[in-house]
């Protein structure tokens, strides 16, 4: 289940930058890798010269011709970078847990867990509850 989780993030994130985040519910990054790339089109993609396209090709045609090749690089290095780190942080490296919590900690994603609980309420992972031992006498 967890390289379907990967995989997934990994195809969002090419898509677009932070979606992959935003499935792993991981709200700091996906800000940072959807308004990194945000600003990299905005700086690097001449928008108003394609918004006057009149046809999707042209508008393909006029960002080719007028993005440079370092711009373009610049961009596809941040979709690049978003699609690794979110593929990473759903197979769960570097594990998320603190190391100072007083109670247990869940196997999977690292944080605290509430007793309570058979899943844990982050990455909502099935824990195994320990059975009982009742032995006869």
């Amino acid at each position: 289940m967890t390289w379907i989780r990967a995989i997934s993030a990994a195809i969002l994130s090419v898509i677009l930058p932070g979606a992959g985040h935003a499935m792993l519910r991981d709200w700091a990054r996906a800000l940072l890798f959807g308004g990194l790339f945000a600003l990299g089109i905005y700086f690097f993609v001449p928008t108003g010269d394609m918004m006057a396209a009149e046809s999707m090709t042209e508008m393909v045609e006029t960002m080719n011709a007028e993005t440079s090749t370092v711009n373009q690089f610049f961009l596809m290095f941040i979709v690049l970078f978003a699609a690794i780190d979110s593929t990473f942080r759903a197979l769960g490296f570097p594990p998320n847990g603190s190391q100072d919590t007083d109670g247990p900690t869940c196997p999977s994603c690292g944080k605290e867990l509430d007793d309570d609980l058979t899943f844990c309420h982050w990455c909502t992972t099935r824990l195994e509850t320990p059975e009982e031992d009742t032995e006869t006498i």
